[in-house]
């Protein structure tokens, strides 16, 4: 997920890119710095959107690894049962053999 300081970070980045090409360059024209601000505007909503999407990621892998965990835990209790029925069986086979 991206973090408000890494956001901060891209802006500043943008800003710093805009300032560097308007203050190093005398003939960017407006329309030149426009298309520049269009890209960092672009990449800032495009980092959005790919925080947006990790956080979604994050929520399905926390729901499966619960569903994981419950599953890990029914099977656990299946094999506790068929362990004690395996166990019984073979006690009344050994009476039943004794006999």
């Amino acid at each position: 997920m991206m973090s408000n300081a890494m956001m901060g970070r891209l802006k500043l980045a943008a800003v710093c890119t805009v300032l560097g090409l308007a203050s190093a360059c005398s003939t960017v024209t407006p329309e030149q710095l426009s298309a520049v601000d269009a890209k960092a505007t672009s990449a800032q909503a495009d980092a959005r959107t790919a925080a947006t999407n990790a956080a979604n990621a994050l929520k399905a892998a926390q729901a499966a690894q619960e569903a994981a965990t419950a599953a890990q835990a029914a099977a656990d209790a299946a094999m506790a049962c068929c362990n004690e029925n395996k166990d019984r069986l073979d006690k009344m086979l050994e009476k039943t053999m004794q006999k």
